[in-house]
């Protein structure tokens, strides 16, 4: 009973508060600089803070080979408390009319405890270093962002948890399959009139190398022989105060890459379950009647960042196509996602296609809609018929528009070789993040 102690007095800090707030409306990418509201040069420095309380149990067995026989072994038992916080760092300068320099800074991960950046970029929505009446009237439409940067595949990656920004999800967690990559990219956005395309262009790998060694020989790597080209077509209209729809297709075409890709292995701030799915380590030459032991590297959480995701992890070539739904009306909000991956990790390796789909409903509650329900569910398969799924359960309150409470029941289950029949984990998660 101890570890439910908190709830009480959880309770009692959502009794006292009656605090209003006018919440802001879904932010998908960043809306258009005003190029009249720049007078000087302005740095903002801001940041965000997020804290877990965990208490999930793993259900089920991996399987593994102990002389040759198929044989289960138990999963690495886990208690509950408070996970390792995530905090980031980002930095805004308004260098020029309609020019904006963003650096985003991870002071502290699960993967990485020290600090470290994750990446950054200019984006011009204006360009008053060239001076032409033409251009001008083309940039009142055109966004263009290049940097080291989160690349705009798809819609999911704008409402996920990114380390410390965890405001932006209702949920504890990201999806199963993660598209999520930050590398070298130019893009080129057009909007008007609620009608979105762009374009854009990455290096494909998020530890870009100008050489490499293989066969005891220096392989020079040329980037421009390994891009990876990417985009998104839709519309994103508020037809009227009460109904918004957002639609849009996503398609990411790599590249062979010996470098190796990273659309779907770049998440260097590690999954929000933490410790779930480890299994005991069969000791060398362990006989299948005998006790099987542990390793300690298990308890180290950098070691197992990523447990809980699950997809391709192609590294050689990948074709990925996402299309996303958002519809708004009211106190209601719907947020669909289906996904192809296709593609290899080595030269003329296997091939492999993955096919995700998740749909999540949320409805606002209170005066000024700060509290809300929500419902997830998460579904990944490959051509093996092999297949994860996952229902998350959230409830949240928006103590401020930039604090955030918010708890979550997940049940995920496995139907893949190395697990037994329906293993997974499940059970509670609480979240509370700041975002400034």
């Amino acid at each position: 009973m101890k570890k439910f102690l908190f709830l009480p007095l959880l309770a009692i800090t959502m009794a006292v508060s009656g605090q209003q707030i006018e919440l802001p409306g879904q932010q998908f990418e960043q809306p258009k600089l005003n190029s009249n509201d720049f007078t000087k040069l302005k740095v903002h420095i801001g940041g965000d803070f997020a804290l877990q309380y965990q208490d999930l149990q793993n259900v089920g067995s991996p399987i593994v080979s102990v002389n040759g026989v198929p044989t289960e072994v138990g999963f690495m038992p886990i208690g509950s408390g408070v996970n390792l916080p995530s905090a980031n760092m980002v930095i805004k300068a308004d260098v020029a009319p309609g020019m904006r320099v963003v650096l985003t800074t991870y002071l502290a991960s699960r993967h990485h405890n020290d600090t470290w950046v994750k990446g950054g970029y200019l984006q011009m929505d204006a360009l008053p270093f060239i001076k032409s009446d033409l251009l001008s009237e083309i940039m009142k439409y055109v966004t263009i962002k290049v940097g080291d940067m989160e690349v705009n595949y798809g819609d999911a990656h704008l409402r996920r948890s990114d380390n410390g920004n965890v405001t932006r999800n209702a949920f504890a967690e990201n999806y199963i399959m993660e598209a999520f990559m930050t590398a070298p990219a130019a893009e080129f956005m057009f909007r008007n009139n609620g009608w979105i395309g762009m374009v854009g262009v990455t290096g494909g790998s998020m530890d870009p190398s100008l050489v490499g060694f293989k066969n005891n020989t220096f392989v020079p790597y040329y980037m421009g022989e390994h891009l990876a080209f990417y985009g998104k077509v839709g519309f994103d209209k508020q037809f009227n105060k009460d109904f918004r729809l957002r639609f849009t297709v996503s398609p990411y075409l790599a590249e062979p890459n010996p470098q190796g890709g990273s659309l779907y292995n770049s998440d260097r701030a590690g999954a929000r379950y933490y410790s779930i799915l480890v299994p005991a380590q069969v000791v060398s030459g362990t006989a299948p009647n005998q006790v099987l032991a542990m390793n300690s590297t298990g308890t180290d959480i950098t070691t197992n960042q990523s447990l809980g995701h699950w997809g391709p992890g192609m590294t050689y070539t990948d074709n990925s196509l996402m299309v996303n739904l958002f519809a708004a009306y009211q106190r209601a909000e719907l947020f669909t996602t289906y996904e192809v991956a296709s593609g290899t990790n080595v030269q003329n390796g296997p091939h492999y296609t993955y096919n995700q789909f998740a749909v999540e409903g949320i409805y606002h509650m209170g005066d000024k809609d700060q509290y809300y329900l929500g419902a997830r569910y998460n579904e990944v398969s490959n051509q093996l018929s092999q297949s994860v799924n996952r229902v998350q359960l959230a409830a949240g309150w928006y103590l401020t528009k930039n604090i955030l409470l918010k708890a979550e029941y997940v049940d995920q289950k496995y139907h893949v070789p190395a697990y037994t029949a329906n293993a997974g984990f499940k059970g509670l998660m609480v979240e509370s993040g700041i975002s400034f």
